[in-house]
């Protein structure tokens, strides 16, 4: 990630709005904007890859010299849900409302609330935490909501082969709270399945109880 270009653009920025990017309260301004877009933009940082492939986070997990230029989703998303145990084939795992924040890429403004995974085992489970940190990892990124859902989705169908999986996301998005429509409290709600989900609607209505209690 290029700091330096992304502290050129906000003095642009700055000085496009009019303001005086000298005044004391802007003058470290850019590079604050910088190290957040660091943090919050992290999921397609390609240096990161590279780092986390290096370090000893994943230590059983083959070909740690694997190329960093392969995309983060092919790298650390399939790691985090390589971990796995043993569990009861065609189990139903619900890990619900893991908080999210991300940035939608139309206005680089927030969007947050929070995600539901259902899955079908297939005879192996992750441990609860790697579900919260692959929401994380798409969320990093300018973002929109309908493909956060599907790439979370498909995921945890590729990775952790399971039967079947279910997503639902529910959001506010600043684009329409402070700007706009100016609808402050609207919440934008997205699911996806897969699998064995997709044609058995008994079993989304069950998540989708299941989610409200």
């Amino acid at each position: 990630m290029d700091k330096e270009k992304i502290k050129d653009g906000v003095k642009l920025i700055l000085e496009g709005i009019g303001e005086d990017i000298s005044r004391e309260g802007l003058l470290e301004t850019p590079g604050r904007i910088a190290r957040m877009y660091e943090e919050i933009f992290a999921g397609i940082d390609k240096d990161r890859t590279a780092q986390y492939r290096a370090s000893a986070s994943y230590p059983d997990i083959p070909d740690k010299n694997e190329s960093a230029s392969k995309d983060n989703d092919e790298i650390i998303v399939r790691d985090i849900l390589s971990k796995t145990f043993a569990a009861q084939k065609g189990q139903l795992i619900l890990e619900k409302d893991i908080t999210f924040y991300s940035m939608c890429e139309h206005h680089l403004l927030p969007f947050y609330g929070k995600a539901h995974i259902a899955y079908i085992s297939n005879g192996r489970v992750a441990g609860l935490s790697k579900l919260a940190r692959t929401v994380e990892e798409y969320a990093k990124r300018p973002q929109l909501q309908e493909r956060l859902t599907a790439q979370i989705a498909d995921a945890i169908m590729k990775y952790l082969h399971a039967d079947g999986v279910m997503v639902v996301i529910e959001a506010e998005h600043m684009c329409m709270t402070m700007r706009g429509v100016k609808k402050p409290g609207s919440r934008t709600m997205t699911y996806v399945c897969r699998g064995s989900f997709e044609n058995d609607s008994a079993a989304v209505d069950r998540v989708l109880n299941m989610i409200k209690y």
